[in-house]
């Protein structure tokens, strides 16, 4: 119904058309006796008015896809009658009802719209499209199309706000037939309600935030501004065919006639890109909205879809997730796009402005204080090294929140930008009801790769294929463990003690000897810290254990030692002893062994003496990185542990092996001889 002010060209975006998620329209025809309800009807199926008498009331008329309805669509017509005896029916029909189709034929039946019927819809709680129909136009003195819509459709319409859309329509003269019944599947398939305040004439604001980040998403270069090859871009994933040479020129004229700021040489801006959606709204092109915000994934209320944000994903037992070089370039072209003063950070109004498509930071990176977690530079910006690192970090421990910020983000995977599938062209009115594709499924999961599973720990063998590992750092309170993570991402050092109670992390890039590089994740457990030890699961996901003491407190390495009594899994983790505070004096410690020794009765390596203070500490993280990718290098020894007879069984198996032949020969030299 076009109630506009401002005229819009012909674009091919209009009558194209996606797979509708339901599987069936049913339209309720109403109206009084004698409107033209059950010639409506046979004037579709037949395509031609049928003047032999017609029976009162029609049986229910299926439409299948292959008689013009999208091709998962079926669409269900229902004749009705307005008689009294016939009103139990009525009802039954009104409530099951996906669409009602109101039908008036003169000044009488027109009176009757909103004096009878559209109170009665409101009265048994009929929340449906209406489509008010205008039958038997060829009859009727009312004048043009325009004056009788001006003079009796519109007044209806604004008074009831049900009213999806107006037609005028002529059984007789097969006049508006396929249109009407297109505008009902439309009004279910592509609803107006969502989109359009007509009482306000504005974009609804859950439609108005969905296209501002569409928006987003296609200014590549976000510079604010749609570009002609970003317009062209867009126009190609969402309706599978370019602009004409002429139609982004009228498109611009559109509006600037409104705005003549928003549409200029150097594109169309996110306030011109609201108005030309306002002006589908406004001329009941919304299905071009629709079309717009089911290609980027959107549901009918508006949420973006539960399959696109969270998409089947899961991590077997003993392996982890992690970014694929496709995922990690997809964070440092981000990183790169919104670092807009080129000074290696992003500060808070870049980082705002990078996660403005998204619901904000992830809860973890709240919860984690974040930047204070990964490498930010001294004005407290997080680096392009902190950034990655805070990402691996994030897939490791929660790969689903990764995927779902790449899905807000605007992650593409291989293939995604241009493998989309062929709509047809047509449909709509005049051509019945058309049919569509559905939108193509961005692949976030191609940003995420799943590691091979770790294999039994205190087996000697090759090194973990990995890059991301988690090292818990345990120890009594004050032995210097947070002083420890703070050195890990070059903070400066504080004298002042701050007892940690809520669990700490911090994520960095490590250099191994050779060159490969990989992130270690140092976690700092505080209160939670019996839970977690004592959690099956969680020890699983930790690569190496970091025993931290305080080699100037004699009390502080039997607090170490108290763990592994108390914790027995903590036996089969991985190890690395450390004492901190070396720049202080050693002293002993009281327990019956001392650090060196209770290592050596183990078959460990002496502990690590470091101070953060020292620029050594280094050595020390590049340590916990590579007892994490070789564990059987710093897995404890215990003294009954079974020999491993894998050698012995091997032989013995090839030397059976070997047997068998030769007596297999023996034999056939006996037969032949």
């Amino acid at each position: 119904m076009a109630t506009g002010k401002v005229d819009l060209p012909p674009l091919a975006w209009r009558r194209l058309q996606l797979r509708s998620p339901l599987l069936q329209v049913r339209i309720c025809i109403c109206g009084d006796e004698g409107t033209g309800k059950s010639s409506l009807i046979t004037s579709l199926v037949k395509d031609v008015f049928v003047t032999t008498k017609i029976q009162p009331v029609l049986p229910p008329v299926t439409l299948p896809p292959s008689l013009g309805t999208p091709d998962n669509v079926t669409t269900t017509i229902v004749d009705t009658s307005a008689l009294p005896q016939e009103r139990h029916n009525l009802r039954k029909e009104l409530r099951k009802a996906s669409v009602i189709l109101l039908v008036y034929a003169d000044h009488y039946s027109y009176e009757r719209v909103a004096l009878f019927w559209m109170p009665y819809f409101r009265s048994l709680g009929v929340n449906v499209p209406v489509v008010l129909c205008a039958n038997k136009s060829d009859l009727s003195t009312n004048g043009p199309t325009p004056t009788v819509v001006a003079d009796e459709m519109l007044p209806v319409m604004n008074e009831f706000k049900e009213i999806d859309s107006c037609v005028r329509t002529s059984a007789k003269d097969h006049h508006n037939i396929n249109e009407v019944f297109y505008l009902c599947q439309r009004a279910v398939t592509h609803p107006i309600a969502p989109l359009y305040d007509a009482k306000e004439g504005q974009l609804k604001p859950a439609c108005e935030a969905a296209l501002r980040r569409i928006f987003y998403l296609c200014d590549k270069d976000q510079d604010g501004r749609l570009n002609d090859a970003e317009v062209e871009a867009f126009q190609r994933r969402c309706f599978d065919k370019p602009l004409a040479p002429d139609e982004l020129a009228s498109i611009k004229r559109s509006i600037a006639k409104v705005a003549p700021a928003s549409a200029t040489d150097k594109g169309i801006d996110e306030r011109g890109f609201l108005l030309l959606n306002k002006f589908f709204a406004e001329k009941g092109r919304h299905e071009t909205i629709w079309i717009i915000l089911r290609r980027f994934h959107y549901t009918d209320s508006l949420s973006l879809k539960d399959t696109f944000l969270h998409p089947k994903f899961d991590v077997p037992p003993y392996s982890s997730a992690e970014l694929s070089p496709v995922g990690y370039r997809f964070f440092v072209d981000l990183f790169l796009l919104f670092d807009k003063d080129n000074d290696g950070g992003l500060n808070d109004a870049e980082l705002a402005a990078l996660f403005a498509p998204t619901p904000g930071l992830p809860p973890s990176w709240v919860d984690a204080a974040f930047p204070s977690s990964t490498v930010h530079n001294e004005a407290g910006h997080i680096t392009l090294q902190g950034w990655l690192a805070q990402w691996s970090m994030t897939t490791f421990e929660e790969p689903k929140t990764t995927l779902e910020y790449l899905a807000y983000l605007g992650f593409e995977g291989p293939g995604d930008r241009h493998q989309h599938l062929h709509l047809p062209h047509g449909g709509g009115p005049g051509g019945g009801i058309g049919g569509g594709a559905s939108p193509p499924m961005a692949n976030t999961t191609a940003a995420l790769k799943i590691t091979k599973p770790r294999k039994r720990r205190n087996r000697p063998g090759h090194a973990v294929e990995r890059s991301v590992f988690l090292c818990y750092v345990l120890g009594a309170p004050g032995a210097g463990k947070s002083a420890l993570l703070s050195a890990f991402l070059s903070r400066p050092f504080r004298a002042t003690y701050h007892p940690t109670i809520k669990p700490r992390a911090a994520v960095n890039a490590v250099e191994l000897p050779g060159g490969k590089q990989c992130y270690l994740i140092l976690s700092e457990l505080g209160e939670l810290e019996p839970a977690v030890l004592d959690n099956a699961a969680r020890l699983d996901g930790c690569d190496v254990v970091c025993y931290a003491f305080d080699s100037s407190d004699p009390e502080s390495f039997a607090h170490v030692v108290g763990l592994r009594e108390r914790f027995e899994r903590l036996a089969g983790l991985p190890a690395v002893y450390v004492g901190l505070k070396a720049d202080r004096d050693k002293t002993t410690q009281r327990c019956e062994e001392q650090p060196d020794e209770y290592a050596a009765s183990r078959g460990m390596g002496a502990p690590m003496h470091v101070s953060v203070k020292w620029s050594s500490i280094s050595e020390l993280f590049v340590h916990l990185a590579e007892s994490a990718r070789n564990p059987a290098s710093a897995m404890p020894k215990s003294d009954d542990e079974p020999p491993d007879r894998t050698g012995w069984y091997i032989a013995f198996g090839v030397g059976a092996c070997a047997a068998a032949a030769l007596a297999i020969m023996w034999k056939k030299s006996l037969a032949t001889s």
